[in-house]
């Protein structure tokens, strides 16, 4: 079984759209674009809420220096 030609994949996408016709097939491409955007901002949001938890070096510094110690 070698790898398919293109005229392979010509045949399939025919059959494809022919099944679930090009609207329905744009929409699903929509929602993909949709859902992977929101993921993207879901990390990117944990990312920014991980980094805003952590003390950084000054902050450390200065509660260190109001305490006395």
């Amino acid at each position: 079984m070698g790898s398919f030609s293109i005229w392979h994949w010509l045949i399939v996408l025919v059959i494809v759209m022919l099944v679930f016709g090009t609207k329905k097939i744009g929409n699903m491409g929509s929602d993909l674009g949709k859902a992977v955007k929101g993921f993207k901002d879901g990390v990117k949001g944990e990312e920014e809420k991980a980094a805003a938890d952590k003390p950084t070096i000054d902050v450390a510094a200065k509660e260190k220096d109001k305490s006395g110690n």
